[in-house]
């Protein structure tokens, strides 16, 4: 264990709870444990007794929004099966944040008013400094479509990736890897398919309103606007648990007391941000295992 890099996360920590508290969101604790898990093709959640260890806090957050809480936050463990590697790792810690009334543009403003906080707040100035190369985080962040991503990395395009089934590995081993430069990359407008839980751009129904953080071809963050039409959202569940079944994956039953809760459910941007990755940039980690206090 590396006591240096532990002190850095509880500072990083700290400052992620200043930051929203100090936006008056309220910070709340739902469940670990849940009878129905969010259904999605490729995340595959551990099985505890009658139940499964929550995969993320999102439908319970949902549920707390339906309720009229109004802006949330929440710092909280998350569980998924055969995630294991330099970055990644079955039991993370997760940050998610939800605000009534925001989209997923309004949520790459809040992901640059964060970044910015916790670098200032640790005396780093605008910058981060990350493999030799100094992360500029005040000047506007690179954004780019999904499908021009693939169009400048890619071997084939966004729509023949889809057809062919082969999305997440052009996604993982092309497109990703090259999502780097002077400012973190925002990754954005994904086809529908891939945005379980989004809502649909209007301009382009083709595409959903979801986008991911890249710092360094590094994952961090994945937003949204939130879908809000139950009977939708039922139809995009029942289309992963298909792929599911197509896979040869397990399946349970749908959440139905969110189903029940998510018309009453404002509309909202939503976002998830792995803080075991966030700490491993602002200490200058390599590998996940940096950052903990115990690896399993």
């Amino acid at each position: 264990m590396n006591m240096k890099n532990l002190r850095r996360r509880a500072e990083v920590t700290a400052s992620v709870r200043r930051f929203f508290v100090e936006k008056g969101y309220l910070e709340v604790e739902t469940p670990i444990w849940t009878e129905a898990p969010i259904p999605e093709a490729h995340i595959d959640p551990f099985q505890a007794e009658n139940g499964f260890l929550q995969a993320s806090p999102e439908l319970y957050m949902k549920r707390l929004l339906a309720s009229g809480s109004g802006p949330i936050f929440q710092i909280t463990k998350a569980f998924r099966k055969g995630e294991r590697g330099e970055k990644h790792i079955p039991e993370m810690t997760l940050l998610e944040w939800y605000t009534p009334g925001g989209t997923y543009e309004s949520l790459m403003e809040d992901c640059q008013g964060l970044f910015l906080a916790i670098a200032r707040d640790l005396g780093l100035g605008d910058t981060l400094e990350v493999k030799g190369r100094s992360i500029d985080l005040k000047s506007d962040w690179k954004r780019l479509t999904v499908s021009e991503a693939y169009g400048l990395y890619g071997s084939c395009s966004m729509e023949k990736a889809l057809l062919d089934g082969r999305f997440d590995e052009v996604m993982g081993l092309e497109v990703e890897p090259r999502l780097c430069g002077e400012t973190p990359v925002i990754l954005y407008d994904y086809p529908a398919p891939m945005a379980a839980l989004a809502r649909r751009k209007r301009s382009n129904p083709k595409v959903a309103e979801r986008f991911e953080l890249y710092v360094e071809g590094l994952e961090l963050a994945n937003g949204f606007t939130e879908l809000t039409d139950a009977g939708e959202q039922r139809e995009r569940f029942y289309e992963e648990v298909a792929l599911r079944k197509k896979l040869g994956k397990s399946v349970w039953p749908l959440p139905e007391a969110f189903l029940s809760d998510l018309p009453n459910m404002p509309e909202t941007a939503g976002i998830a941000l792995g803080m075991d990755r966030l700490v491993m940039l602002f200490c200058g980690a390599k590998t996940i295992d940096e950052v903990l206090a115990f690896v399993p």
